[in-house]
């Protein structure tokens, strides 16, 4: 007994060992565009970038792969980001705090607050509100008089002076020296902006009547060219009230930019470090998207973003990730994608130092508008590569006429549209709801919420067909039963035009149009499979004809009739016509709640309550999961191709598949015959199926062996059936059907199993040793990973809030032990875990070099007061002045709360 007890404790100890080298959960990087940004900083030095958001995070951006990202403990929106001028820190203001300082990378990966920037070291200085001279009108003397304060600015050339514009109008030159005013510019409209010009020679100001003002306040010695004059708005109010616009006037040449959403800020970056080069980028950080428009090239075109994309430019709907692309398909999807040669991005700061990535892996996002689009997920960097439109193939209720974006011929000012954030689906029908696309063929099956699966395959080559749709009848004559939900959408009968790249060839149509809940193809014998709340179908895109029709809707299922978009089709579509007519920034929050609640009806069926579960529940019939397997169904002598479905009610069907010769393939029917039923006697959800081959290894994906990719499967051993309901792993042997264990994954928490997968895990520390695990995410927000063939618990990790129930539907497994989840409307977090495949930025950012004894970069003593880094100012009729005491020694992580994955979370002071 004590012999055994040791032999276990010390197996038990070697697979701790082994678990660590295969197994580590981390929190990677966010891809996307942060979610309510509300700051954004700039340094022409290190050439960084950074995000402020709403919600009191911080995102660095340099070159390509150069990302950093922190969070301020209070949750308080971030209101300004600076960087301090040649050094590697910035400040934050909070809504709530002004002194958040932040020093970062003199390491990979970190970032410090400096160890005694303490309360006692901010010391204000408080400017007189009263301009003492003779020389300014007698209505501006007096607080209330001058209103608050509006701007503030340094004088480039002198650090001694500032301006500090009044709402009023009034601006006045202050010396901090001599503590009074050197000059007062009064102006007779209410002040918006200043701007001191970089020689030091002009002041100009905006005002609330649409005008702008130059003062000359003192004479330079710059080489005088037409300028280039860059502000926001320059739209006559009255007519174009709703537009978010920056007007750039270069000589002769005067365009307004009209963009997606509200303005929150820009700045212009320079061809060099001499102040008399021109602009090379202007930088634009919208609420939904950030622009950078070359403006060296003719004609002023938008530079592609190798980050920052904005991956909700329609809402996204579903997604799917395809690991280890061939480079042939990489190629042609690219090339179908047509991108011109991009302009180099302009912000170029820090170091990537990550390898470059050891695969090409894809991920596709589905959205509202019926768009797929393609995105390269091998590295940090979430790069759209192409964007596939099924909305040609039908006509929708869009009109054409009611375009807010066209512009009518002699318009002043000038003004193009800019940015691809348009959330406004005409037809919610359109949404893409599940993508299988076959790496090896280039076959491609997408589904919608209105029952159209499309089969597209990869064309290089434009062409014009027509499409013809296969209507599938998934009622199969049940009587008693009306369908009350949304129209299926209506085929174009005239040839459509397909641009290169993925093309419709083949229709199918479910009846009724309900949302497409289960979805898969098999590219070696030209199937697709299909399922919806009544029912599921296998169709033969090779001959376009039906192979098998089956319902599963429960006599008494009524719900299942009513479709999610009937109860709000009607209501959104007028809502979105009257909302046409009104300004878009009021819209925007509208439009977003009323998409959260179509959201909520579609996944309603899915995340309904699941403690009660008898046979008369409502969607028990919605098909879950479908699965093609080439396995024992008959006897364990004969495999043969089968098709598995598992349902809401815990029901899993089996068909078998007979396939003509080969030389018929084309013209005599593939036929489907049922071979098995099994019910779960909990009647939980089905949610996964796999078949385990004699090594108790998963079955390959179609065309993976003919492509040697994959070892042939074990054919001789016994096969088992692995079915994963919500709330338990149960295997069965094949042919038989006959149970042989299980595992429940808990009874106590309520934990329920929401999505599953299959991955591989290399080990670390040995280049061949790796195993297969189930990856599993419970709607407690925990990843699980269960071992192969034996079913068993490995490691499991906190990962999503239990109480984000849209990132939890969200979330999409890699076949490498990597994930994603949006953790906003625009943003994916990636995480993994496997200790081999994890992808998250390695970068360094080092201070620049000091450069000479010039005075102008000439290095500023710590101690300096602050108008040389940093003024704040409040809406009163005072401005703060901010001393620092600067710490030269920084802090080390651990102090800082320490690494989460690559974060480290700052403390507010």
């Amino acid at each position: 007994g004590r012999m055994k007890r040791l032999r276990r404790h010390g197996h038990e100890s070697q697979r701790d060992r082994l678990k660590q080298e295969l197994f580590q959960f981390n929190k990677t990087v966010e891809h996307g565009f942060p979610h309510q940004p509300s700051a954004l900083g700039y340094s022409p030095s290190l050439q960084l970038l950074a995000i402020g958001t709403r919600s009191g995070a911080i995102k660095l951006y340099g070159a390509p792969g150069v990302e950093f990202m922190g969070l301020h403990d209070e949750n308080a929106a971030v209101t300004q980001v600076h960087f301090l001028p040649r050094q590697v820190q910035l400040l934050t203001c909070t809504k709530w705090l002004c002194n958040q300082h932040m020093s970062f990378a003199s390491q990979p990966l970190q970032v410090n607050i400096e160890a005694d920037v303490l309360s006692h070291s901010f010391l204000p200085l408080v400017y007189p509100y009263t301009p003492v001279s003779s020389s300014v009108p007698n209505d501006y003397i007096g607080r209330r008089n001058l209103e608050h304060v509006e701007a503030l600015q340094e004088n480039p050339v002198n650090p001694n002076q500032v301006v500090i514009g009044y709402g009023r109008g009034l601006m006045v030159i202050w010396d901090l020296k001599k503590r009074c005013a050197v000059q007062h510019i009064p102006a007779t409209q209410q002040l918006e902006s200043v701007w001191w010009t970089e020689d030091g020679s002009y002041i100009l100001s905006s005002h609330s009547d649409g005008s702008y003002c130059r003062k000359l306040v003192c004479v330079s010695l710059s080489v005088c060219r037409p300028p280039f004059l860059v502000f926001s708005g320059g739209m006559p109010r009255a007519s174009y009230g709703d537009r978010h616009c920056i007007t750039v006037i270069h000589g002769k040449t005067h365009v307004a930019l009209d963009f997606t959403s509200r303005i929150i800020d820009f700045f212009v970056i320079r061809g060099g470090q001499q102040h008399t080069e021109d602009p090379s980028a202007l930088v634009v950080l919208v609420e939904e998207e950030l622009v950078a428009i070359d403006l060296q090239t003719e004609g002023w075109p938008v530079i592609q973003a190798p980050y920052l994309v904005p991956l909700h430019s329609s809402a996204i709907t579903c997604s799917h990730h395809i690991s280890v692309i061939p480079l042939k398909l990489w190629e042609r999807i690219i090339a179908a994608g047509h991108l011109p040669t991009p302009a180099p991005w302009p912000i170029t700061g820090g170091q990537n130092l990550a390898p470059d990535p050891p695969q090409r892996d894809l991920l596709l996002t589905g959205h509202e508008d019926g768009t797929v689009h393609f995105w390269d997920a091998s590295g940090v960097c979430l790069y759209p590569l192409y964007k596939l439109s099924t909305a040609g193939v039908f006509h929708t209720d869009a009109d054409p006429n009611d375009n807010m974006n066209q512009g009518t011929e002699g318009e002043w000012p000038p003004f193009r549209k800019v940015g691809c954030f348009d959330p406004y689906s005409d037809d919610p029908r359109l949404g893409i709801q599940k993508i299988h696309l076959c790496k090896y063929s280039g076959y491609l099956t997408v589904a919608g919420t209105a029952g159209q699966i499309l089969v597209l395959e990869l064309n290089d080559e434009a062409a014009e067909q027509t499409v013809e749709a296969k209507v599938v009848d998934l009622l199969q004559g049940q009587e008693g039963f009306r369908w009350k939900g949304h129209t299926q959408l209506d085929v174009r009968e005239e040839p459509v035009l397909f641009p290169p790249g993925f093309q419709p060839f083949a229709l199918v149509q479910c009846q009724p149009p309900a949302v497409v809940t289960a979805l898969t193809l098999h590219s070696e014998w030209k199937l697709v499979a299909f399922g919806t709340s009544h029912g599921f179908g296998v169709y033969d895109y090779q001959q376009k004809n039906s192979v098998l029709i089956k319902c599963t809707l429960n006599p008494s299922d009524q719900l299942a009739m009513e479709g999610p978009l009937s109860r709000v089709k009607s209501i959104k579509k007028s809502l979105r016509q009257s909302f046409r007519r009104i300004r878009r920034s009021r819209l925007h929050d509208a439009n977003a709640r009323l998409e959260a609640e179509l959201a909520e009806m579609e996944l309603a069926p899915v995340q309904r309550k699941i403690e009660a579960r008898s046979s008369d529940d409502s969607f028990t019939g919605l098909v879950r999961m479908l699965y093609f397997a080439d396995t024992f169904l008959s006897d364990s002598s004969h495999h043969t191709p089968s098709l598995w479905a598992g349902t809401n009610g815990g029901c899993v069907f089996a068909y078998m598949l007979r396939f003509p010769p080969v030389e018929h393939r084309a013209d005599e029917p593939v036929t489907a015959h049922p071979a098995k039923e099994i019910q779960l006697m909990h009647r939980a959800p089905v949610v996964g199926i796999v078949v385990l081959d004699g090594r108790g290894t998963p079955l390959p994906e179609p065309l993976e062996v003919a492509h040697d990719l994959a070892r042939s499967p074990d054919m001789q051993g016994s096969h088992h059936l692995l079915v994963i309901s919500e709330e338990q792993f149960k295997v069965f042997t094949l042919p038989k059907v006959s149970a042989k264990m299980k595992l429940k994954l808990t009874a106590v928490d309520g934990s329920r199993v929401r999505r599953v997968g299959v991955a591989w895990f290399g080990s670390s520390r040995s280049e061949d040793y790796g195993e297969n695990g189930l990856l599993v995410l419970t709607n407690q927000g925990d990843v699980h990973v269960v071992s192969l063939p034996a079913v068993k618990m490995q490691v499991h990790y906190p990962c999503i809030r239990r109480e984000d129930v849209s990132g939890i539907a969200s979330c999409v497994f890699t076949k490498h032990g990597q994930g994603f989840y949006l953790i906003s409307p625009s943003e994916f977090e990636r995480f993994s875990l496997s200790t081999r495949h994890l992808v998250e930025p390695r970068c360094l950012v080092e201070p620049p070099p000091q450069s000479g004894t010039s005075t102008q970069h000439r290095p500023r003593p710590a101690y300096r007061y602050a108008h040389s880094e940093m003024l704040f100012y409040y809406g009163s009729y005072y401005i703060l002045t901010v001393f620092m005491r600067l710490s030269s020694l920084p802090r080390n992580a651990s102090q800082d709360g320490g690494h989460d994955a690559g974060k480290v979370f700052f403390r507010g002071l």
